[in-house]
């Protein structure tokens, strides 16, 4: 029985068919609770500083939790979920096994040598790969069905990779490979120093310039050889399949192999379109959703999100590239990843790209400060895509309805401009936090749009420094940002306490200004704000 025929009976997205795809080498069945055919609906990462909402048919991925007693308290405390993911050894006893039986998770053991993050985006490319297609669908299904289609025509464990390396879909059996197979699928990616070693080899000279499969000897011993095949239509090169084999294919294997990767083509080109369909609908969806209006109701029900206690996130990339195409293409991982971030704290967060902004929708559970809970989920996305995806991240208020979501949105991307404003990248802002800010920003719009000047003092002095080459404005500044204090003011404008008293004389004779004037201060100092000391 092949593995269609094992998985028909399935759950499109069971716990089962998850553990199959991925194998020992990466997840193991510690505790059962008999059958593992329960639909798995997303994946949650336990954090015990954050309320524990477990979504019913998550994979919960215990961080930090060892040993039966914490084991058996966290299935308590998650009845609903389909299974909990606890890094080996799993300490399983009479007391676990109970546990496990009377809530129906099973309790998984998750390989040393990998990451959390790791395990999380590998879980997460299954489900995503069962979203895109119904059982049935296609000649073969999804990548991954078709990984374990070609690695039982081969005999050998397989890889679907794209023209950057990163993995699609894998088969089952890597745990029969070596410690660079091992690596790539944790990963997702081949790692840096493998892809040296085959560029220095000529291998993808000889990969993409093949119609047929090529066979591939490293110079490493720990390596086991390879076999594998350009995934190509026309002249388009999509990707590659990668065999593990300890012989070169023989001459029917590598029609088999040839004639897999034109299944892999069809399959590559399906999906890549119905992603760019799905994202544009997701984007349209969540513009409608974050404009307000009659029809925002009925958008926010066709993307499943939560509808109150949300904050809105704008996130945009610091720099883009010259190429067009490589900016948008940039923004849209930037934007895949944002999603990926927002889904891990809520099953019912959405992210689309809209523009150059993208926009992501995060439901919050009542606690107090939700806007800062919403930095602090920014803040720990920027950190994870790390200086490769330099960005800033606004936050908007609390929107306790529908009604409110325009608004947080507004002041997410009003918080989104500050951080721009000032220059900087990787840092993320809640609109109340830069509320000051904000508003300066909005009133130098109004000014610029009215086309106001400077008046009264300032332009006094501004006109004074522009005829006679003097800098009395800068003075005036340096004495404000000084709170008065002389010997600060003039430290900061490198003169002498006697210089910036005279010119601070000056400057009073000259323009008129009323320093003891607490309102005059303020009006001056907001129209150096707003017009830029650059006048």
């Amino acid at each position: 029985m092949d593995y269609r025929d094992r998985m028909k009976n399935r759950p499109r997205a069971s716990l089962g068919r998850i553990l199959h795809d991925l194998g020992t080498t990466v997840l193991d069945v510690a505790a059962s609770p008999g059958s593992l055919d329960a639909e798995v609906t997303g994946v949650h990462i336990y954090d015990p500083l954050d309320e524990l909402i477990v979504p019913s048919g998550a994979i919960l991925l215990a961080v930090g939790v060892q040993g039966a007693d914490d084991i058996c308290a966290l299935l308590a405390r998650a009845p609903h979920a389909t299974g909990m993911v606890v890094k080996l050894p799993v300490d399983v006893d009479e007391r676990v096994r109970a546990a496990v039986l009377e809530t129906g998770v099973a309790v998984l053991g998750l390989t040393r040598a990998a990451s959390w993050a790791q395990v999380a985006a590998l879980l997460r490319s299954l489900l995503a790969e069962g979203d895109l297609a119904e059982p049935g669908e296609g000649a073969y299904g999804d990548l991954f069905s078709l990984a374990n289609a070609v690695c039982a025509l081969l005999d050998a464990p397989v890889t679907i990779e794209d023209r950057s390396s990163r993995v699609l879909a894998f088969s089952g059996r890597q745990d029969e490979t070596d410690p660079g197979r091992v690596e790539t699928v944790l990963g997702l990616q081949v790692p840096e120093r493998y892809l040296r070693q085959l560029d220095a080899q000529g291998v993808f000279k000889r990969l993409y310039q093949s119609h047929e499969p090529i066979h591939i000897e490293l110079d490493d011993d720990d390596i086991v050889n390879r076999a594998a095949m350009a995934v190509r239509v026309g002249d388009e090169i999509l990707g590659s399949i990668w065999a593990v084999v300890h012989e070169p294919l023989s001459p029917q294997r590598q029609r088999a192999l040839a004639d897999a990767a034109k299944i892999v083509a069809l399959q590559l080109l399906r999906e890549r379109a119905g992603a760019d369909t799905q994202r544009r609908l997701r984007a349209d969806l969540l513009s409608t959703v974050l404009a307000g209006g009659a029809d925002a109701a009925e958008a926010a029900g066709r993307l499943g999100i939560a509808t109150t206690r949300l904050c809105v996130l704008a996130a945009q990339l610091a720099g883009v590239p010259a190429d067009p195409a490589q900016g948008e293409s940039d923004r849209q991982r930037f934007c895949d990843a944002l999603a990926l971030h927002v889904a891990a704290i809520h099953p019912k967060a959405a992210a689309a790209l809209v523009g150059s902004v993208a926009y992501a929708v995060l439901p919050l559970a009542a606690g107090g400060d939700e806007e800062a809970r919403a930095v602090r989920v920014a803040e720990s996305f920027l950190a994870r895509v790390g200086p490769r995806h330099a960005a800033n991240i606004g936050v908007g208020r609390l929107a306790l309805s529908l009604a409110q979501v325009a608004r947080s949105r507004a002041d997410a991307d009003r918080a989104l401009r500050v951080l721009r404003a000032g220059g900087t990248a990787g840092q993320a802002a809640g609109y109340t936090g830069v509320h000051f800010e904000s508003l300066l920003l909005q009133v130098a719009d109004v000014a610029a749009a009215e086309d106001q000047a400077p008046t009264g003092p300032y332009q006094r002095l501004l006109d004074h420094d522009a005829e006679h080459g003097t800098e009395l404005a800068a003075t005036l500044g340096a004495y404000l940002d000084a709170f008065g204090d002389v010997n600060q003011a003039a430290a900061r404008v490198h003169v002498h306490a006697n210089t910036f008293r005279y010119r601070l004389k000056r400057l009073v004779e000259i323009s008129g200004l009323d320093l003891a004037d607490p309102d005059a201060r303020l009006t001056v100092m907001l129209q150096m704000r707003i017009f830029g000391r650059q006048h």
